[in-house]
């Protein structure tokens, strides 16, 4: 007898099955979709969790009531950061009511991100209360070096596409696409500034992507606190 055949009879023997038993049955849980409490609650208990966790992941927030007011937030953070007033947008024309314009301050260029442009706009498909995370697409008119190249990341997301889970995001994205839509040629989970860290743990920000990442809010979800 080899030495796997004589582990494989102990362990058969441990467990009271034969050589002919044959696979034994699937526990009961591995057909259930486990999910977490924390991805689970109000649509007002969702925000606040998605805002907590996103902060813990080192992102900021800032909040606004209307698209329109956009624009001026962005330009008001910009100055308080020290980081100028030119930025990227993307092309999606949902950005045209945020008030992304010369009139509150920005120099705004619309398209392909660069290696010399340091401040991207991007909309997010969804923000996900369980992990703080935004999920964004890649597309004509969301183009992935906006995500990836300048320093800094500026997320535009609606409260009321904050959901629970990455399983409920992801029905987001087929319910898109069940309206029609094209699916996006990519899909990104972003959680807080890009960060890495070598042997000893030394963590670096900024080495895969932005080296900040802050989320404007608009509006409030069901049941939030005004």
């Amino acid at each position: 007898m080899s030495a796997r055949d004589d582990i494989l009879s102990r362990i058969r023997a441990a467990t009271g099955r034969t050589e002919s038993s044959g696979a034994p049955p699937p526990p009961e849980y591995a057909n259930t979709v486990l999910i977490p409490a924390r991805a689970t609650g109000t649509p007002g208990e969702l925000a606040a969790r998605f805002i907590d966790m996103a902060a813990e992941a080192a992102a900021t927030i800032g909040r606004v009531d209307a698209p329109g007011d956009v624009g001026p937030a962005i330009a008001a953070w910009l100055a308080a950061e020290g980081l100028g007033t030119d930025l990227i947008a993307a092309p999606d024309p949902a950005l045209d009511a945020w008030g992304l314009t010369a009139g509150n301050g920005l120099t705004v260029r619309r398209g392909i991100a660069t290696g010399d442009d340091t401040v991207s706009v991007t909309p997010s498909v969804a923000g996900i209360a369980e992990t703080g995370s935004l999920l964004v697409t890649a597309g004509p008119g969301t183009p992935y070096t906006l995500n990836f190249l300048p320093e800094t990341h500026i997320a535009v997301l609606h409260a009321d596409r904050i959901v629970g889970g990455y399983e409920d995001a992801w029905a987001m994205v087929r319910q898109h696409n069940e309206k029609g839509a094209a699916l996006p040629r990519t899909v990104t989970l972003i959680t807080g500034p890009s960060r890495s860290s070598d042997i000893e743990r030394t963590v670096t920000i900024g080495v895969h992507g932005p080296k900040r990442l802050h989320i404007v809010l608009v509006g409030k979800a069901d049941g939030e606190e005004t």
